[in-house]
C-alpha cells in the first residue's frame, strides 16, 4: 500500500512541477539510468544495446523519470528470459532498412511517418510483451495488462512517463506482442540546443 501512494503522489507532483528545461545530453542520461540498474540485474544475463542519441532540450529531471520507468519495465519484463535484450535509440526514417535486416531492431510503428520536428526515442526488449489490442491502455492510471503475481507494480508507471512526455509537447505510444517484447516511443519536439 505504500509503495501506491508513493506512486500516487510522484504522479501528483509530476503535474505540477515547474520543468527546468536545459541542453540535455540523452546517452549520458541513458548510461548513467542505466547504471542505477546494475546492483539488482547483476545476477541476470542482459545485453543492451546503445545507439548514438541525439542531445535533446528537455527537464532533465523529469526525463530522467521516463528512463527509470521504462528501463524499469524492460528489466521487469525479461525477467523470465535466459537471456535478456534491452535496445536503446533514435527512431529516424533512414532506419527503415536496418530494422527491415534485423529481427531484434524491427518495428511495426511506420518510421518513415514520423515527423521531422521531434526527437524519438525507443526502448526496446525481448521480454513478456503485451497483446496489441489493449495498447490504448497502457498509458492510463492503474493500467495493468499482466497480474500482479506475473509482476509487481502499481499501475502509475507508464502514466507518469505519458504525463511528463505531454508536458513536454510530445508523444508516448508502444506496441508488442505476447511473449515477443514490447517497445516504447516518446518524442520530444526539437528545440534549438545552445552550444
Amino acid at each position: 500500500m505504500g509503495n501506491l501512494i508513493d506512486d500516487l503522489l510522484a504522479f501528483s507532483r509530476v503535474g505540477r512541477a515547474e520543468m527546468q528545461k536545459t541542453d540535455v545530453n540523452l546517452d549520458q542520461l541513458v548510461r548513467e539510468t542505466l547504471g542505477d540498474f546494475q546492483a539488482e540485474t547483476k545476477a541476470r544475463k542482459i545485453v543492451c544495446k546503445i545507439h548514438p542519441l541525439p542531445p535533446v532540450r528537455a527537464d532533465r529531471a523529469l526525463l530522467r523519470m521516463v528512463l527509470v520507468n521504462l528501463i524499469s519495465n524492460a528489466v521487469k519484463f525479461t525477467g523470465a528470459c535466459t537471456e535478456a535484450k534491452i535496445e536503446i535509440g533514435e527512431a529516424k526514417a533512414e532506419s527503415r532498412n536496418l530494422e527491415s535486416r534485423n529481427k531484434f531492431l524491427f518495428s511495426a510503428f511506420p518510421i518513415s511517418a514520423l515527423p521531422q520536428e521531434e526527437t524519438v526515442i525507443f526502448i526496446r526488449d525481448n521480454g513478456a510483451g503485451f497483446d496489441p489490442k489493449y495498447t490504448g491502455k497502457l498509458f492510463g492510471v492503474f493500467q495493468r495488462l499482466h497480474s500482479q503475481d506475473e509482476f509487481e507494480g502499481t499501475g502509475i508507471g507508464l502514466a507518469n512517463v505519458q504525463r511528463i512526455i505531454h508536458r513536454h509537447g510530445g508523444r508516448t505510444w508502444a506496441e508488442g506482442v505476447v511473449d515477443g517484447g514490447a517497445t516504447f516511443y516518446f518524442s520530444i519536439p526539437k528545440q534549438p540546443i545552445k552550444v
